[in-house]
């Protein structure tokens, strides 16, 4: 199994801010540490390029991205500050995600070690997103030909609306997100499928939630592939969350999605989306459990598969 990661090319934050950007460095030593994905599998993605930007980001909001020119309005909506280092951070996690998506196609399951920026819209930037790599990755495997349906199953505690703003009426692409429904963003745009929830569900009502919106999803459309966005933040210590998840509720979300998307034939790609939990450790421990159920149910279909060959 393929991971990509662009933690060398983390941001300087000011003091106190709420983003916990070393998540992303401790996620990749624990990857090593725990022996999970073997070094040569780990690697650093090429950038993404203009032209896959801008098959989803408009193209003034793009220059003013790139050239240091947005407001302090759109940088404040963004949350953080502008700089050249943000702009080439934010290419490379796009590049993971875009990188994750062509591995998966032939290898069934795959990591983006970051990603999961799901507030960018096509023309502006927002909650610690500045460009949206699963709407991205989504339009350059089009373009490239290898999938051309596909499902954003957005399971971050905040719903995706620049990804459900950005493929409305498209019918190639099915975004599903299930999330707090009074959380961010106060104002919610219309996902294909959206299931929110009340503030403090547990693990049996998100599961059954979950459950019953993915099996009515895939009855009814049948993608190539599956992007899957893990968020840590339905746990129930996340600062920023409003659900009451445990961490064996998050294990069991996990291999549903895997177990359900395997036994349909499905590669998925993986971001880890949001975590904003009170210990880095628990963010940490919640994207490596994440990477150990993908691993556990992988090798689980492929002993089966042996069995019946």
């Amino acid at each position: 199994m393929r991971a990509y990661y662009s933690d060398p090319f983390a941001i300087q934050l000011p003091l106190g801010h709420r983003f916990p950007m070393h998540k992303y460095v401790l996620l990749r030593q624990q990857v090593l540490e725990h022996r999970l994905i073997d070094p040569d599998n780990l690697i650093i993605p090429a950038a993404a390029s203009n032209t896959q930007i801008l098959s989803v980001h408009n193209y003034d909001y793009w220059c003013r991205v790139e050239n240091g020119q947005l407001s302090e309005k759109e940088i404040r909506r963004i949350g953080f500050p502008w700089s050249p280092g943000l702009v080439e951070r934010s290419r490379r996690s796009v590049g993971g995600t875009i990188a994750a998506c062509r591995a998966a196609l032939t290898q069934r399951a795959a990591f983006n070690l970051a990603g999961g920026t799901h507030h960018a819209f096509s023309d502006r930037g927002g909650g610690y997103c500045l460009l949206n790599d699963v709407a991205i990755a989504a339009r350059t495997v089009q373009m490239e030909s290898l999938a051309q349906h596909i499902l954003i199953l957005d399971c971050d505690v905040h719903q995706g609306n620049g990804t459900a703003c950005i493929f409305t009426n498209d019918p190639t692409v099915f975004t599903f997100s299930i999330h707090a429904a009074k959380n961010y963003p106060f104002h919610k745009e219309y996902s294909d499928l959206d299931i929110p929830l009340e503030d403090g569900a547990q693990d049996e009502r998100y599961l059954d939630a979950l459950l019953c919106g993915v099996d009515r999803v895939l009855e009814s459309f049948f993608p190539d592939l599956v992007i899957y966005l893990a968020g840590a933040d339905p746990y129930f210590d996340d600062l920023l969350g409003r659900l009451s998840l445990s961490k064996t509720g998050l294990k069991e979300r996990d291999r549903l999605v895997y177990e359900t998307c395997l036994r349909a034939g499905l590669p998925v790609a993986t971001v880890m989306a949001g975590g904003y939990a009170r210990k880095i450790e628990d963010i940490v421990g919640i994207h490596l459990q994440t990477i150990q159920t993908s691993i556990n149910v992988l090798e689980k279909f492929e002993r089966i598969n042996r069995v019946y060959l």
